[in-house]
């Protein structure tokens, strides 16, 4: 039986249909996740705007706990399975795997009758594929829980995903396509004693892989929703205050340093409403936390985000300014990559779905960071003499990162090893800046285009790793739609990327070391739908004009997928080229691959 209102807790749960299908390698996936972003992004410039800036709000006013399911019991679940044969190939950096097909898995399973609702996850890596981190490798069960609402109380226990404000001290969650899931085990409590008031309280232990982290979390959260609580008469403006408080605990063990076993997290946050004007803006500051990602210096942290937009009929404009120091914060002090972060420190640059946008994209620096971004939206009038009889979107967005203005102290001279002092409003080397224009037009019932132009600046050794030059990049992609018959389409994708290295920073042995990032690249799709069921696509990516050292190489992929209801298949034969994948500023490595992959998602 399907629900008719998933409750919120089990929607937590369920983000996990949310699936990128391998599409480091699938064709297809590349497609469809470019159609829903830009379709979200240009059909209503003024949604667009309120939703680019309740994005760094996210968490800000939680939605109201889930109702009571109606009926008698309800079972809904969904799964995945991705599979892939992988090939040699030394040309592009394809080395032999030993098992020759490796598989992720995963089925939700979700119970509800009434106010309580209940659930679990079944995972399996057999073994994980190549760019998901070894450490998943077998099956099990990583995640079950149970909760019951009644009245203005809801009790969760066991596993659960959660967040205060936007995640500046504290986001649990998971991003199947990372292979990321830092979720929580233990007990959390919600409760609303009067309209507009909402607290959270939580205590447990970070999912690492199919264990646990040695450290524990706890957690407070509360909000006040001034104009629900005070003047609910009031619609058109809202008003609404939080503060979060968040503690681990992980035992010193360390033979050298004295090492804070209790170290605290705390913070403000406003969100302002009126009309078509937003604003959030959220504080955090964190003791001292000695770690590996800052070499277990003393130094106490901080962040502040803050983002405005203002949006009326055909027009919207955001604003965003983003600067963290010092606040990676994880329960475990040892972790490292993107292992046990407690916190979330959001990027705020664009998130590019052509593949040559994303070529190069921005990892948060949450040691250290200072960053702006805006966005403007126009929709050019039905009639006029630019839009035409359909009209135009054009969409303006720039974003750029810089590091911290930072002072090293004297080692001799510093004994509380604080390590460095910071500016704040100070900006050091620069390590991102990506500037695009984006033009969508239909000129017919059958025929629509969309135009993108970026160029991008892109410090590797910072992002990445030492020893690699900073990458200036100019882009170009055509994207044409041609409606065949009602249930039938073709679409054409042409993108082109020009490169041109900056070594400068580079000690002269490096510089005169060969490096992959000097070719220019073409790309070209086709994708073909037929009906509502069936779609076919072929890509090809080609980088030219490499450094002597490497070859020019075609990386091409071909995808058929089947869609009924709820269930998709795809199949894919192809090369997949090395590089990084990022969601939200979190990335992981992608090796270069050769092979056949199998994607199956389902629900029910």
């Amino acid at each position: 039986m399907i629900a008719k209102k998933l409750p919120l807790l089990l929607l937590a749960l369920s983000l996990t249909t949310y699936s990128f299908s391998q599409d480091i390698i699938l064709a297809d996936s590349i497609a469809a996740a470019k159609a829903a972003a830009q379709a979200a992004a240009m059909a209503d410039s003024i949604a667009a705007a309120e939703a680019a800036a309740a994005s760094g709000a996210a968490g800000a006013t939680e939605n109201p706990a889930p109702e009571p399911s109606s009926g008698g019991p309800q079972i809904h679940g969904n799964f995945q399975t991705d599979v892939q044969y992988y090939n040699v190939d030394s040309a592009i950096g394809a080395f032999p795997v030993p098992e020759k097909m490796l598989m992720n898995g995963f089925a939700n399973i979700n119970y509800s009758y009434g106010a309580f609702n209940a659930g679990i996850r079944y995972e399996s890596y057999l073994n994980a594929l190549q760019g998901f981190d070894p450490k998943y490798k077998g099956t099990g069960i990583p995640y079950r829980f149970a909760s019951y609402k009644w009245e203005e109380m809801e009790v969760t226990i066991g596993n659960f995903y959660e967040q205060f404000g936007s995640g500046l001290i504290l986001r649990a969650y998971e991003e199947r396509g990372l292979g990321y899931d830092n979720a929580l085990d233990g007990f959390r409590v919600k409760y609303s004693p009067y309209k507009g008031i909402y607290f959270k309280g939580l205590v447990g232990k970070q999912r690492s892989f199919f264990s646990q982290g040695p450290g524990v979390v706890r957690g407070f959260d509360g909000e006040l929703n001034v104009m629900e609580a005070f003047f609910d008469s009031i619609k058109k403006t809202q008003i609404i205050v939080g503060g979060s408080f968040v503690s681990k605990f992980q035992s010193d063990q360390d033979p050298i340093y004295v090492l804070p076993e209790n170290v605290g997290c705390y913070g403000g946050r406003i969100n302002v409403i009126h009309g078509g004007f937003n604003l959030y803006g959220e504080y955090a500051y964190k003791i001292n936390d000695p770690s590996n990602d800052n070499n277990f210096i003393y130094k106490n942290g901080e962040a502040l985000f803050v983002t405005a937009s203002i949006a009326a009929k055909g027009f919207a404009f955001t604003l965003s300014g983003k600067r963290s120091d010092n606040m990676s914060y994880r329960s475990d002090r040892t972790a490292t990559i993107s292992s046990l972060f407690i916190n979330y420190v959001p990027t705020i640059s664009k998130a590019h779905t052509y593949g040559l946008m994303a070529f190069y994209p921005y990892a948060s620096q949450p040691v250290g960071e200072m960053c702006f971004a805006s966005e403007l939206q126009y929709k050019v009038p039905k009639g006029s003499a630019i839009g035409g009889k359909y009209g135009m979107d054009i969409l303006l967005n720039f974003s750029t990162a810089y590091g911290l203005d930072t002072t090293r102290l004297n080692p001799a001279e510093d004994s509380a090893r604080i390590g460095y002092t910071s500016e704040f409003f100070g900006m050091g080397n620069k390590y991102f800046e990506d500037i695009n224009i984006e033009i969508q037009k239909k000129f017919s019932k059958k025929l629509k285009a969309t135009l993108v132009l970026s160029n991008q600046f892109y410090n590797k050794s910072v992002i990445q790793k030492p020893g690699y030059p900073n990458i200036m990049s100019s882009i170009g992609v055509l994207d044409i739609t041609y409606k065949i018959r009602p249930d039938k389409a073709i679409r054409v994708e042409l993108q082109g990327m020009l490169t041109k290295l900056d070594e400068s920073h580079l000690d002269s042995a490096l510089q005169e070391e060969p490096h992959e990032d000097a070719s220019d690249w073409a790309y070209a799709l086709v994708e073909y739908t037929h009906g509502e069921h069936w779609f076919v696509a072929a890509l090809d990516q080609y980088n030219m004009n490499p450094d002597s050292s490497f070859k020019s190489i075609h990386y091409p992929t071909f995808t058929v997928g089947y869609v009924k209801n709820a269930t998709r298949i795809t199949l894919s034969y192809g090369k997949q080229r090395a590089g990084i994948f990022c969601v939200g500023g979190v990335c992981r490595t992608i090796p270069a691959s050769n092979g056949i992959a199998l994607t199956i998602t389902s629900s029910f």
